[in-house]
């Protein structure tokens, strides 16, 4: 799972930075936003609006970064937001798994 959000976030950097060259293939888990990537702030905001698209209003990338504070944002890599993100999404499928089965039970 965590590859596949991986692939994902990188295929959104490339998509707002726009240099598949120097994304497509260096983008890891330990990859850093500021120091590796030097994502400026629009290219975030840019980044989180297509995380919401994807994976829905519970991936709050913004809410994500106020919980942190400037150092840690600035050392932030790419492999905390898909921790993030699939932490999000695992509860989000379990919850939606049991509410299914409760429903399901009901009937």
């Amino acid at each position: 799972m965590a590859i596949d959000i991986l692939a994902e976030i990188t295929g959104m950097l490339v998509e707002i930075v726009g240099d598949e060259y120097l994304l497509a293939e260096e983008v890891t888990m330990r990859t850093t936003f500021n120091e590796d990537l030097a994502l400026e702030s629009i290219e975030f905001v840019a980044l989180a609006e297509l995380l919401h698209h994807r994976y829905g209003a519970e991936v709050d990338l913004m809410g994500f970064l106020a919980e942190k504070d400037m150092d840690a944002i600035l050392a932030m890599s790419v492999g905390e937001l898909v921790t993030h993100i699939g932490r999000i999404t695992h509860t989000s499928l379990a919850r939606a798994a049991a509410g299914t089965s409760s429903h399901a039970s009901a009937g």
